[in-house]
């Protein structure tokens, strides 16, 4: 698809969006193919970022549409035990059976999500860990400096994604310390995190 439209951002982004929606393609594999080396030449465009931010606004809207769904059945669930409690009829409780079985439903369907919703951020933080280190060796093994505009603008990005998604990001904070942003990682990347979470505290 990109080699199709690669000179049409606006194109590229409608696509994309379009394939997430009807479900062609997951939101993780959107954002491994932002990182790939066949988007390295694009990596630094306005349009990348804006379809790595839809793709992640899409999976929170997911997570919280059938966070709502479970809600409104549990509502629905507790309205129907005290309309029961007045009368003992067996067709209440056949709605009530069927009931708890669509709440199990959505809640394995919200874990289900939430799960891809953490995974999407694993993919991204890692991917960013990746082409960071990459270019913090690159620039190491060359004796150059790190500061290059290709590396304030990454670094920027991250910062971006951490504090657009807080509250989403917050959620996972202990995941992304212990699998991540761990101390063995280079200073110039934790420092984004360590001062993400500062904020947080």
């Amino acid at each position: 698809m990109f080699d199709v439209w690669r000179n049409h951002p606006q194109m590229t982004a409608i696509l994309v969006d379009k394939m997430i929606r009807i479900q062609i393609v997951d939101c993780a594999a959107v954002a491994n193919w932002i990182f790939s080396s066949e988007l390295s030449r694009d990596f630094t465009r306005l349009f990348v970022w804006e379809i790595l931010h839809s793709t992640i606004r899409k999976m929170n809207k997911h997570v919280l549409k059938i966070q709502k769904e479970l809600e409104e059945a549990k509502g629905k669930l507790e309205r129907q035990h005290k309309r029961r409690s007045d009368d003992d009829d067996r067709s209440s409780d056949r709605k009530h059976g069927a009931l708890e079985e669509q709440i199990e439903r959505l809640q394995e369907k919200v874990e289900s999500a939430q799960s891809e919703q953490k995974n999407l951020f694993l993919v991204i933080f890692q991917r960013f860990i990746m082409i960071l280190t990459e270019h913090l060796v690159q620039c190491e093994t060359d004796g150059t400096s790190i500061l290059t505009p290709w590396y304030k603008n990454c670094i920027e990005r991250l910062q971006q994604i951490f504090l657009q998604h807080h509250q989403i990001i917050q959620q996972y904070m202990v995941t992304l310390e212990n699998l991540l942003f761990t101390a063995e990682l280079d200073p110039h990347i934790l420092a984004v995190f360590q001062q993400f979470c500062a904020l947080q505290a």
